[in-house]
C-alpha cells in the first residue's frame, strides 16, 4: 500500500502516456479537449475575392464552387491520417445531418478514393468529400490540417480555425443566425 501512495503520480503519468500513444485513445482525448470555434470579429473578416474553384467529388458529384455564392458554406481541409481531423469529423457529421440541406458542406482532401471510401464506410460518415481539381481561392490557403472555414452569405470568412467541436449549441445558434441573414 505504501508503494502505491508513494508512486501514485508516476503511475498516473505512465497510464496517461500509454493512452496518448495508443491511436484510438488519442482521437478520444482530442475529442474531449475540443472546443467550439471562435467567431471572427466583423472588422477582421476576410471576404472571398473569387469563387473559381473546381472540386472533384469522391463520394458525390463534382462541384463548381461558384454554386456556393450567396450561401452559408463550411469548407474543411482534412486527411484520414490526421488524428485531429479524425477527432473532429463526428461533430461535423452531426452538423451535416441537421444542416446539410441548408448549408454547403465542402470537405476537401488530396487522398485517393480507395483510401477515403473505406474510412467513411467504417465510421458511417455521409459527408460530401471532394478532391481539388483546381487551385482553391487564395483566402483558403493553408499549410495545416484540419483547417475549417465558415462563410456567411456575403462570402466573408466568419470562422477560420483548426480542430474544433462543431456540434455545439453556440455554433448551431450562430449558423441559424447566418441562415436568416
Amino acid at each position: 500500500m505504501n508503494f502505491l501512495k508513494k508512486h501514485y503520480s508516476n503511475i498516473l503519468f505512465g497510464i496517461a502516456v500509454i493512452l496518448m500513444l495508443y491511436p484510438p485513445s488519442r482521437v478520444k482525448i482530442l475529442r474531449l479537449i475540443s472546443f467550439s470555434p471562435s467567431i471572427e470579429n466583423v472588422e477582421n473578416r476576410v471576404k472571398l475575392a473569387a469563387y473559381n474553384w473546381d472540386l472533384q467529388g469522391v463520394n458525390t458529384t463534382d462541384y463548381d464552387f461558384n454554386q456556393a455564392k450567396g450561401k452559408v458554406v463550411l469548407v474543411n481541409f482534412w486527411a484520414t491520417s490526421c488524428m485531429p481531423c479524425v477527432a473532429e469529423m463526428p461533430s461535423i457529421e452531426e452538423l451535416y445531418k441537421d444542416y446539410g440541406d441548408k448549408v454547403e458542406f465542402i470537405l476537401v482532401t488530396r487522398e485517393p478514393k480507395d483510401r477515403i471510401m473505406p474510412f467513411m464506410a467504417a465510421r458511417e460518415f455521409t459527408l460530401p468529400i471532394y478532391n481539388p481539381a483546381s487551385a482553391a481561392p487564395i483566402e483558403f490557403e493553408t499549410n495545416t490540417i484540419p483547417r475549417t472555414f465558415l462563410l456567411n452569405k456575403k462570402g466573408e470568412i466568419v470562422i477560420d480555425t483548426g480542430r474544433a467541436d462543431w456540434n455545439t449549441a453556440k455554433i448551431r445558434a450562430y449558423i441559424d443566425g447566418l441562415l436568416l441573414e
